[in-house]
């Protein structure tokens, strides 16, 4: 087997994710996370936002998918301007990459009193490859006595959202360059960065005085791999207690909880159940998440928070 091969072959499985050619992490509470996917999302919660999330994707199988993410956003004192920031730390197999992004969106009041609103994203990924702890056929191989070194993959991105208080609907590329994650050499053509394509979607309506329901939606196309297809429906309760179910195509079934603490603290949880293949190796998913939201510039109440 050639040296080429070789490296093509440790490629093609150290980016196998939850889908064939699949590369960026996913996350159950999307719906909370719309930054990390679109970056139109930035201010539109009117108050300065922070939201962090742990996911340990297929416990009890090594090397499955642990990803953290840290995202902040809020308005300028414009408030037709919007900014945040992304920090998305991911390690699948051997492959670790780190993403530090930045983001800006420019939105605008329509007459039903909904938000048009445009953003860019651009920052790096930092990506490496320990192919040491590997456990290779020929221990001696060369190939595998030496880590693939950080490289900083440049990228940028764009996004749409339309939203007011009760619905939003978005598109978004968050990646628009197709990097060489190994070179830039024509042998290594297969083996870049892919294009992750996102229509999401949510609504928001009364039950009754005390119970609102939320479905939501998450469509993502990436080359080379099925389209995936993300589905919730959210009850909440009291304006502080949201309980749901979350069915991912092919993939997942799941529970989402979320707890609201003086309209400023969110803290959720997300538990995934393993429908495919894999089903017979994982205990499933588990996701954590933690969201802070500052009170208006002037004080007084903020408004919930219903995506």
């Amino acid at each position: 087997m050639t040296r080429i091969q070789h490296i093509l072959i440790l490629a093609a499985l150290a980016l196998t994710t939850s889908v064939s050619a699949q590369q960026d992490p996913m996350f159950s509470q999307y719906m909370f996370n719309t930054l990390a996917v679109n970056p139109a999302y930035a201010g539109s919660a009117e108050v300065w936002s922070f939201n962090g999330i742990y996911r340990h994707q297929w416990t009890g199988i090594e090397g499955a998918p642990v990803t953290q993410t840290i995202v902040a956003h809020g308005p300028l004192k414009s408030e037709a301007i919007g900014i945040g920031g992304t920090i998305i730390n991911d390690r699948h197999g051997a492959v670790h990459q780190t993403g530090i992004y930045g983001d800006a969106s420019a939105r605008i009041l329509l007459s039903n009193k909904s938000r048009l609103a445009f953003g860019i994203k651009g920052g790096v990924n930092l990506y490496q490859a320990d192919i040491v702890n590997l456990n290779p056929v020929d221990e001696n191989d060369p190939l595998f006595q030496q880590d693939l070194s950080i490289r900083a993959l440049p990228n940028f991105g764009a996004g749409a959202l339309w939203y007011s208080e009760r619905y939003y609907l978005g598109v978004s590329v968050p990646k628009l360059l197709r990097n060489g994650l190994i070179g830039d050499e024509p042998e290594f053509a297969d083996n870049n960065e892919r294009q992750h394509a996102f229509l999401i979607g949510g609504y928001v309506m009364d039950v009754n005085p005390y119970i609102k329901f939320k479905p939501a939606f998450l469509v993502k196309a990436v080359p080379g791999a099925p389209l995936g297809i993300d589905l919730t429906a959210n009850f909440l309760f009291y304006e502080r207690f949201w309980a749901g179910a979350m069915y991912r195509h092919q993939d997942a079934v799941g529970l989402l909880l979320q707890y609201v603490v003086e309209d400023i603290i969110r803290v959720g949880y997300a538990y995934d159940y393993t429908i495919s293949g894999l089903s017979d190796y994982t205990s499933g998913t588990h996701e954590i998440m933690l969201g802070v939201d500052l009170r208006k510039r002037y004080g007084g109440h903020t408004s919930p928070r219903y995506f």
